[in-house]
């Protein structure tokens, strides 16, 4: 994840006057765990990584094994549980799991559709104390309901937005751009902005589940940069007025360099100190600080890589698996620098993005290592010369390609 107003925050007070001295590197105690805990859901979203649809998946961790799970997670240090799915609401013991978590001392997010955040189970959720509840709206009525394939599905998100709103709950909007919905972006920040959300998550589309099937709706390089454009000037806009809403993306750590490109054309005698300071963030952490527990007891290096398996807590702990480096993904992955191949291994930003996504290559190549074909950034902005013919993304379909978005 990529905090773009944690940076936006500290080039403010850079403007403002303040001295230029690195905060001391801090590596995180342990992984933030998204743990899928059910894979059932209401839902059958065109992007969904997990393919979840409205029936029971046999198999799942009970109770008692989540909790076993959770103790051994707690003693190696896993400061975040991301609770996820599926639909975590509709796992009938997860305001019990939730409470547990909570007294046991992690944040505790909560990942849902929204539609199940009804005026009968609100104070329940409010009173577990999430630190977090992210609810995904990819568009603006018509769009969201295309994309959740479900009419309705809409008002139900945003009802459930406005009960946690209500009742003290940090929320979040999270938007996965596609060629189908990037128009809408400004919109949603709009909406946003009325409904008086916390949290703006913009998650580039990863390959993975159906997200991988539909990839040939990808948003393509120059949507991607129109898209980072808007949300950085907003977020600066939000810094200068005072307000401490954030903005962060996901899934594309290409991000963290273009901000650099962004502070270069505005505050050019700040971009040596920002680089340093994204250098110590160094984008993609999959396999290293974020991980993966799904709904069956497999870890994955993150959400994004369920059909690669590491080993399943039934048969050994986490903290085992975690940190066993015979595995050639796992070991690539935490190796620094990571033996990356194509544009990604010329890249002269290395250092800040980590290589990016490795999912995208993988399923595109068979090849984790390879370019990312999502990377939006220009041959000449990267610092590769005379490179062979880019590795590129599916073909599109639904859309023809516009040569620019008008996101005014």
């Amino acid at each position: 994840m990529f905090r773009i107003s944690q940076y936006m925050r500290e080039l403010d007070k850079l403007v403002k006057g303040a001295d230029a001295v690195l905060p001391p590197h801090r590596q995180p105690p342990g992984p933030v765990v998204i743990w899928n805990l059910i894979r059932r859901c209401n839902l059958t979203c065109k992007h969904c990584y997990s393919i979840s649809a409205d029936k029971d998946f046999p198999g799942e961790l009970d109770t008692t094994e989540v909790y076993g799970v959770m103790d051994d997670l707690r003693q190696f240090g896993v400061p975040v549980l991301i609770l996820s799915g599926g639909e975590p609401l509709l796992r009938s013991d997860i305001f019990d799991i939730s409470r547990r978590a909570k007294e046991m001392g992690f944040y505790v997010g909560l990942s849902t559709n929204g539609t199940l955040i009804t005026r009968d189970n609100i104070h329940r959720i409010a009173d577990i104390g999430y630190d977090y509840v992210g609810v995904s709206i990819d568009g603006l009525k018509e769009t969201h309901d295309y994309f959740r394939r479900r009419q309705g599905a809409f008002e139900e998100s945003m009802n459930g937005i406005r009960l946690c709103r209500e009742n003290g709950i940090k929320i979040g909007m999270r938007f996965t751009i596609t060629m189908d919905n990037a128009h809408e972006l400004p919109e949603m920040l709009k909406l946003m902005e009325r409904e008086d959300v916390d949290k703006f998550y913009l998650s580039h589309l990863n390959y993975a589940g159906r997200g991988n099937r539909n990839r040939k709706d990808d948003a393509y390089h120059q949507v991607s940069r129109d898209a980072m454009d808007l949300l950085f000037d907003a977020c600066w806009d939000d810094v200068q007025a005072g307000r401490h809403r954030e903005f962060v993306t996901g899934n594309n750590d290409a991000d963290g360099v273009y901000l650099l490109f962004w502070i270069a054309r505005r505050f050019p005698e700040h971009v040596e100190y920002m680089r340093a300071r994204l250098e110590q963030w160094g984008g993609n952490s999959s396999g290293v600080n974020i991980a993966n527990i799904d709904n069956l007891g497999n870890v994955h290096p993150d959400t994004f890589w369920w059909d690669y398996h590491l080993g399943n807590v039934r048969e050994r702990p986490f903290s085992e698996i975690w940190q066993d480096t015979r595995d050639p993904l796992m070991a690539g992955l935490k190796a620094r620098p990571r033996p990356l191949k194509g544009r990604c291994a010329e890249c002269h930003h290395q250092s800040v993005c980590g290589g990016n996504t490795r999912v995208r290559a993988w399923q595109l190549t068979g090849d984790p290592w390879q370019e990312d074909p999502a990377c939006y950034l220009t041959d000449e902005e990267i610092g590769v010369e005379g490179t062979s013919e880019r590795l590129r993304m599916f073909p599109y379909s639904r859309r023809s390609i516009p040569e620019k978005y008008d996101f005014q």
